[in-house]
């Protein structure tokens, strides 16, 4: 599952490390959670099995991304602010769900043209859920990566 990389090897060696909890919902693949806490917990089981936790960042995204549906493999999905997503709410009247699972929002919305689209992006209930996974690992901190 994580053999991409020799977690063991960089805890030893480096003085910190930030793991890339993020990109579930990647661009060019299905709508789902950019960073589901669900598949966060996976990787941050192993990573603490493997490093001492003060030398781990959680990485986490500050972008939101909309997938046209139905969605076909290889199709590029925006990327955009949660600011922008949250106007796109207002814009086209769609209601915010929230995926317990995944703890990420989310809404569906019909454009002038008739397309269906997913949004998928991160909120306040959302990154709090994310502060508190640190906190309850007892991690070094956060690392953001921020869409500009």
């Amino acid at each position: 599952m994580y053999e991409a990389h020799d977690y063991a090897a960089h805890g030893r060696i480096a003085d910190f490390v930030v793991l890339m909890t993020y990109e579930w919902g990647y661009r060019l693949g299905p709508p789902q959670a950019i960073s589901p806490l669900n598949q966060i917990k996976h990787v941050l089981d192993y990573a603490v099995s493997v490093n001492p936790r003060n030398k781990i960042f959680m990485g986490f995204e500050t972008y939101a991304r909309d997938w046209t549906l139905p969605h076909a493999q290889g199709q590029d999905a925006e990327t955009f602010s949660p600011q922008a997503a949250a106007l796109r709410t207002i814009q086209y009247g769609a209601t915010i769900q929230y995926d317990q699972t995944a703890e990420s929002p989310f809404y569906n919305y019909t454009d002038a043209q008739g397309v269906s689209h997913r949004v998928w992006f991160e909120d306040t209930r959302s990154a709090q859920t994310k502060f508190n996974t640190v906190k309850a690992y007892n991690l070094r901190g956060i690392s953001y990566w921020v869409y500009s």
